[in-house]
């Protein structure tokens, strides 16, 4: 027998303990559990190593490794709240609006996996999905790895800087495995592995002209 639930009772589960709305881009604390809007929880753990719920130590001084996406609490929050995606959209169109800028997800673009940029008439059309892309520079920033042959890259905004670490690691340390052995910073500050690659150019990069530009290093654990 089917028993509607009202979705206030569900709301606990389902918003933000710092902005109090609902999860939008629902990010998780690997090390508590504890989920929060990305937007929110990155603001928040620019200048605190806490969670905000439990206060536990997420890391003392990397704690934006260790958040992750949770794209299975944020199909849920979609399919209970109605129209809370549609609105969202719409809030991110007016942005770009307000700022005389397309919004990046009305302009369809093909891009496929990480592809190295090569001159306008060797590009290979090898795309297999319609999304925004972004270019970005690399820059060594130690002599302790090679750099790489060919420093500018095109990929999806939708990439996170997992998959980034997992490209320069088989590039430069022979091996994708060895990911976790780097760090990449924009602006000299490091970025958290389940950052987009939009998220960052947001960020990061709003008012400066193209290509996003990001550097490379070992990894440096304090």
């Amino acid at each position: 027998m089917e028993r509607k639930i009202k979705l206030k009772t569900l709301n606990v589960h389902i918003t933000c303990k710092i902005c109090r709305g609902y999860l939008i881009d629902a990010t998780t604390v690997t090390e508590c559990l504890h989920t929060f809007c990305k937007t929110c929880l990155v603001k928040h753990l620019e200048e605190n190593n806490t969670c905000p719920s439990c206060q536990i130590v997420i890391h003392q001084s990397h704690p934006l490794q260790y958040i992750s996406f949770d794209r299975t609490m944020q199909d849920i929050v979609y399919k209970l709240v109605p129209n809370l995606q549609e609105n969202e959209l719409k809030r991110e169109r007016d942005f770009y609006r307000m700022r005389g800028l397309p919004c990046p997800k009305d302009i369809p673009q093909p891009a496929g996996d990480i592809e190295e940029e090569k001159p306008p008439n060797q590009v290979e059309a090898d795309f297999h999905r319609m999304d925004e892309q972004v270019n970005i520079g690399l820059e060594c920033m130690t002599n302790n790895l090679k750099s790489l042959k060919r420093k500018f890259i095109r990929l999806s905004s939708q990439a996170t800087i997992t998959h980034l670490k997992k490209f320069i690691a088989k590039k430069v340390l022979d091996g994708i495995e060895k990911y976790r052995d780097i760090d990449i910073l924009c602006n000299d500050e490091l970025l958290g592995k389940d950052h987009t690659l939009k998220f960052v150019y947001v960020t990061r990069w709003r008012f400066k002209d193209p290509p996003l530009r990001l550097q490379y290093r070992p990894r440096i654990d304090i």
